[in-house]
Parts: structure tokens; sequence; C-alpha cells
């Protein structure tokens, strides 16, 4: 059968599609601006059909109508990154997190979640039947293949992007045609504190480096000061428009790596319209499925790899902790991790943890002698290389703890360095 007499055998509408789910199913969702939104307020709003169902999802971009109060019996979410709106719903127990390695997810999909559905958020097909999983492969490639039912939301406002990131439209039970435009996240504001963190960041990078950057203010302050450096390049689980600023100014051109030269790599985008019209049928960007991206031994392969990360606490032995605040959850560890030791492995690799040296308007300090009660720990202290406030940089690869809680105490806020010298010096002598 031609692909396009399939295409339009299976078209149909999102309330029609969704009366495939059944209660007991485990539904996985497409991740972050992928967020397939047609298709979930069809699902919600045919909630009294469902009794428990399981809903899979790593960070929602739209609402998460599923948790909001009053779902309970239809649906369970389990969230693999806590976001703003699921932070809520897990903090009162409407919904759970399964920590899990980023790189690791679609091993978790496959096996452990094992969907019955999958709802997805794809380009327009090419004239060979095969779209694109787009701003997101990372597990809802693995979600989709691993899934008995696939429902496929297909817009044209989606930027169709090259690599192993492909859907054929056999591979989807029910297809959906929408129209509208994709969830944009603006540029963050940067403070004089961020600008000084990145400028600290920035200083120990060098030409011909090959970058990973988190999300947020910090990674786009190191990206603003990286102008005048040459022959840069990407492997990183994401990047949003700060890159395609350097490669227009060609800072970064992807020819110095050591792996998928002159492509910049990714798993996962999110930005405005101005990075999703750059990728968009691309030869110079590759995305892949996170178990390839953000596999150690693949970062690993990359020469000279720099991961530049935030993080929200480190005490003075050189735990940090990524995810939440004591026993609150506010966000996931990502792929911190998986490049912090892909990094770690990479001949010439360099890894960054940036914050600003304060929280609660400097009311509380982010170097702390012990973290929070109940918090988790992002980035062992085995693990962890290079710490950066606005105060400078502590190298803390090797060192005995004794020096690490110095180095680390004279990144501090000088308002706080006393006490924690107090402590260092009751602890360690």
């Amino acid at each position: 059968m031609d692909w396009r007499t399939y295409y339009r055998d299976h078209l149909t509408t999102a309330e029609e599609a969704v009366q495939r789910i059944q209660s007991g199913n485990r539904v996985i969702i497409g991740h972050a601006c992928t967020d397939p939104g047609v298709l979930v307020d069809a699902m919600v709003a045919n909630a009294d059909a469902y009794r428990d169902v399981e809903i899979f999802h790593m960070l929602p971009m739209g609402k998460a109508p599923y948790t909001a109060p009053g779902m309970e019996p239809h649906f369970r979410h389990i969230s693999g990154f806590a976001g703003g709106s699921t932070r809520k719903a897990i903090a009162e127990g409407r919904a759970d997190l399964a920590p899990v390695f980023f790189s690791r997810y679609p091993d978790y999909v496959r096996n452990q979640v094992q969907p019955d559905v999958a709802m997805i958020h794809v380009s327009t097909p090419d004239e060979h039947g095969y779209c694109s999983y787009s701003l997101a492969v990372d597990y809802t490639k693995a979600g989709a293949e691993s899934a008995k039912v696939v429902l496929a939301q297909v817009n044209p406002q989606m930027p169709r992007i090259l690599g192993d990131s492909a859907i054929h439209v056999t591979e989807m039970d029910a297809i959906i045609e929408v129209d509208y435009p994709i969830v944009e996240l603006p540029p963050p504001v940067i403070s004089e504190v961020e600008a000084k963190i990145g400028a600290n960041c920035a200083s120990l990078v060098k030409d011909g480096d090959t970058l990973q950057l988190g999300i947020g203010a910090i990674p786009d302050a190191v990206l603003a000061e990286l102008g005048d450096f040459n022959d840069l390049g990407i492997h990183s689980e994401m990047f949003s428009d700060g890159v395609v600023d350097l490669i227009e100014k060609g800072v970064v051109n992807n020819q110095r790596k050591t792996i998928h030269r002159g492509q910049s790599v990714y798993t996962f985008l999110m930005g405005t319209r101005k990075l999703y019209d750059y990728v968009h049928d691309n030869p110079a960007v590759w995305g892949g499925p996170v178990d390839y991206v953000n596999n150690p031994l693949i970062i690993a392969q990359n020469d000279n790899l720099v991961s530049i990360n935030s993080c929200i606490q480190v005490d003075l032995q050189g735990q940090v902790v990524s995810s939440s605040v004591g026993l609150r959850q506010i966000s996931g560890i990502g792929g911190q991790a998986d490049f912090i030791r892909g990094a770690a492995m990479s001949k010439g690799g360099r890894s960054i943890l940036a914050f600003p040296s304060t929280a609660k308007g400097g009311q509380a300090s982010k170097v702390v002698p012990f973290i929070d009660q109940g918090a988790a720990v992002s980035t062992s202290r085995e693990d962890v290389q290079y710490i950066v406030t606005e105060y400078g940089i502590a190298d803390l690869k090797g060192q005995p703890l004794k020096e690490r809680a110095k180095r680390l105490i004279a990144i501090a806020h000088p308002n706080f360095r006393d006490e924690l010298t107090a402590e260092a010096q009751r602890r360690y002598g």
C-alpha cells in the first residue's frame, strides 16, 4: 500500500483517537516542546471513561491537566523531571517522580514502563512517508517504538530535523492533523551575577572545545562570553537560541569535533522560532535518542568535551544537589551526571557546575556545611570537578576534603565565609 493511502485511511480526530486508551493502560507522552496538547486535552476530556491510567512523561511544557485535583481516580502521573506544571502535584501526592538517568530513560521505557499507548507530536511526512520526532527524539522514539498503539499529532509547524529521528506513517495507528505554533521558550534575562558566572565558566573553555550546555540563564550567560572563540562544537542533550547566535558568528562550526564532525548534536530542543527555523531540514544538525547522545561512552569519544550545568547547592565535601530543595522536588537530574562522567573520560574533557553564591535574596548560602535534609545528591563528590560562582572557580578534582572545603569557602559569598570556615575547622582542624 502506498504510504499516502495509509495516511489518509488513518486520519481521525483526537476525540476518536483517545478512545483507544483503556482503563489500566500505561500512556507515554512526547517530551517537552513536542507535548501533543490536542491529544492530551482530548484524553482528559474523556477522563470519565478511564480508571487507573498511568501517564509517563519527562517535562510537560503544557498544563499537564491530568495532574489536576480530582483526576486521581482516572490518571496517575509518573514524571522523570518535575516542571512548573507538575511540581505541586508531586508535592501533594497526585503524581510521583521516577529518578532515572536521562541516558537510561529509553531502557526504562522499554523494559519497565512497557507502554500500551504513545502520544506523540511530529512533523509532516516527507516524500517517502517519514515524519521527524523533531524537537524531542530523546525517549519519545523509544516510547513510540515500544507502545502497542501510537497516536500521532502531525503539525506542519514542527521542524523536520535530520539524524536518527524518523518515524514512518505506517507505524502510526491514528493520525491527527493539527496546525498551531509550537511552545517557545524565550531567552532568559541575564543578571549581573549570572554574567560574572558566565565569564568565569568561559575562562575554562578553549578554542576547539565541544560543549554541552544545560538550560537557563547561566548557560546562556556562558554563550554570551564566547563570541571571540574559534571552532567550537556542540554535543549536548539540548541547546537553544544562544547556540544559533554563535553559529551565525562562525564561532560554532563543529569542525574540530572528534565524532559528528560538522554537526551540532542534540536529543531535545527548547527555544524560540529562531531556533526552530534554523534546525529545520538542516544537515548541520543531528538529532538522536538520548541513550546515544547522553551515553557517557559516546560523549567521551569527543575530545575536549566541556560540560556546563547549573546546580542548587554544594556542601563542603563537594556533594552537589541539582533537583530538589530539601524534600521538595523542583526538577530532575536530566543529563548532568551523564555528561559529567562522559567529560571525565574525554581526552582533555572538563566538567563545570555553576550557580549564584546565594539564594533567598542573599539570605542563604548555596555553599553549605551540610546539604538540606531530604535533598537528593545529583553529582557525587567523586565526580565533581569545577564549581563556579560569581566569586571564582574551585577545582575539586582529586582534592582531599580539607582542601575542598578551603576552595569552596573561597568562592562562597563573603557574608557566609566565617561560619563556613568555623565548620571546616571543627571538622578538619
